[in-house]
Formats: structure tokens, sequence, C-alpha cells
């Protein structure tokens, strides 16, 4: 299996005055690189070109025909624009698009498409980075997203991944007020063998505070909070995700280290308005996006790269454990473009 894990050797360090520097070397998830990519991952790229077909059987398309003219720009816009990759993205990527034909004095409709999957790369870019779990401990990662998002789930494929990599690992279930939210997470709590830690009823605040508490007592790796789902126009329900955060801060001073929104890739435009409302409300640090197979609306990405960077930890695909995957720009373009 797919590990999303990959022990950095730290450098040698250059002496210096005073005392050393105390801890563990980082843990960090990351791409495997592209030359030495296992078996596991190349079919998960495969069910990502798979997911992705609905999004890119209309781009491609565009690039059939005979001549680059005016009607093959014109035809991409709408194709682009259909696939919710917004307005600002659009526009950006024909105008990259148009520059690199011209610098290449490319004729070929056919070769455009290779220029397009280049330019759409270069935008994604700022959305790869990796999650570094290590340089605090314990690292404390507060999930937040809608309801359907799969944030439940989502959550239990990371701890799985991280447990599968010797990280010691504490749930807490911070929806305290659906008993079958608190179930799912225990479910993954057993089926990974780390604890939680729950409440029936209480303060999600209380139990977040409590799970930080117990994470540092127990020399924990990582403490992930799940929290209740909200719509962002749910502003008083916002205000409880806010408190969580503060309470968190209370539990530790430099928590937490993580803010992920976990976003459903089927809602298209919907999902970059999600971003930016729990962004305001959170200072996001990282989102992991779901449900990108069969859907026609996979370009969301490319609008977030325009008009909300933040980086994009994760995409899923699918249901199973290895459908949730470390993003690649490179990967993405050219499974949208496949």
């Amino acid at each position: 299996m797919f590990s999303f894990f990959r022990k950095k050797t730290p450098p040698p360090e250059t002496p210096a005055a005073g005392p050393a520097p105390v801890g563990e070397p980082s843990q960090v998830l990351a791409p495997e690189p592209a030359p030495s990519q296992p078996t596991e991952r190349r079919t998960w790229l495969d069910r990502l070109r798979s997911g992705l077909r609905k999004t890119g059987s209309s781009l491609s398309q565009v690039f059939t025909g005979t001549q680059i003219d005016d009607a093959l720009y014109e035809e991409l816009e709408a194709a682009l624009l259909m696939a919710d990759a917004g307005v600002k993205a659009t526009e950006f990527l024909l105008s990259d698009l148009r520059r690199r034909v011209k610098e290449r004095k490319v004729t070929d409709p056919a070769a455009v498409k290779g220029l397009l999957a280049d330019a759409l790369t270069e935008l994604l870019a700022p959305l790869e980075k990796p999650l570094v779990v290590g340089q605090h401990r314990p690292t404390v990662i507060m999930v937040v997203g809608v309801n359907g998002a799969g944030k439940t789930t989502s959550i239990g494929k990371l701890t799985r991944h991280l447990a599968d990599a010797d990280q010691k690992v504490l749930l807490a279930a911070a929806d305290t007020f659906r008993a079958a939210a608190r179930e799912q997470l225990s479910v993954w709590a057993d089926r990974n063998r780390v604890e939680i830690v729950s409440q029936e009823g209480g303060d999600p605040a209380a139990v977040t505070f409590d799970a930080v508490t117990a994470g540092k007592s127990r020399a924990c790796d990582v403490v992930i909070a799940d929290t209740a789902g909200r719509l962002p126009t749910q502003l008083h329900l916002m205000e409880e995700l806010r408190k969580i955060r503060r309470v968190i801060a209370k539990a530790d001073a430099s928590a937490p280290h993580e803010v992920l929104l976990v976003v459903d890739g089927n809602t298209g435009q919907n999902a970059l308005a999600q971003v930016k409302a729990f962004d305001e409300a959170l200072q996001l640090t990282g989102l992991i996006v779901t449900k990108l197979d069969g859907t026609a609306k996979g370009g969301v990405l490319a609008a977030l790269a325009r008009e909300r960077p933040i980086p994009v930890y994760f995409i899923g695909v699918g249901e199973k454990l290895e459908d949730l995957q470390t993003f690649s720009a490179r990967e993405f373009a050219q499974a949208l473009l496949a």
C-alpha cells in the first residue's frame, strides 16, 4: 500500500552555541517522487483519471478540431466554466495558453492540450504542499466541514495512514450531540487501534481540551479533533468552531497546528464559497477534497488556486483507504486532460 509518509533524513546540524534543539525528526506527508512511483500509486492515478473523466472529456473534445482559432478558445472557455474552474481561473488559463501557443509556434490543436496541462500544473502548483507532523508533539489537527462532505471518513483514513507510519494518534469526538458521528469515529478508532476521547452530550470545546491535554500527557504524536458539520451560513454554529479553536489554544498555546477543511469536490463553486467562509472564520491551513470520482466539476481546484490558494493536502476518489492520497499538481492536471 502506498504510504503518505516519507521519513526525511535531517541534514547534519551546524554546531552552534547554546543547547541543542530537542525533538524527533519531522515526519512529512508528501508525494513520492514521480520517477519511482510504486504500482499502488499508478493504480491510484488510474482511478483518478477515471474519476475525473466527466470533467476531462468535455475539455479534451475541444482539441479534436483541425485548427487553432478563436472558436477553439471559445469552446475551451465554455468547457472550463462548465467544469467550475470559475471566471478568474478560466481567464488566467486562456491568457496563459495563448502565450504558450504563440511562444512555441504550435499549429496542431492536439498539441495545445499538452500546453494546457502545463498551464494548469503551474496554476495548481501553490496548492501542492505536504502536511508536516512532528515539529510539535502532539501535532494538533482540527478538522471542519459541512455535513456530508466526508469529514469523519477522511479522518479515519488519515488516522490509518498515521498509525501505519508508527505515529501515536488520539482522536477527539467533538461532535458531541450527534451519536452517529461519535459512533462512526469510534469505529475508526477501533479499526485503527488508536485511543479516542468522547463524551455524550458534552461541550465540544471541553472534549477537545481534554483530548489535547491527554495527548500531551500520553506522549501522543498527533491529536485529531472531529467537529460537528457546519454550514458557513450558520453563524451561531460557526462561532462554536471558533470557541473550539480558542480552547485548543488554552490546552496548548501553539495549537491548533493545522486547521483542515474537508470539501466535497462535487459541489463545485459552492466548495470555493465554503473555503472562503471557513478560512475567514478559522484561518485554514489545508484542505482535503473528497468525492472527485465521477464529478463533472473537477475544475474547482483551479478556482481555488486562483482565488484562495490554500494547500490541498489530500484528494479522494472513493471510499477505500487507498482512495485518499496526497495531491500532486502535475498528476491532477494530466489526469484531468487524459
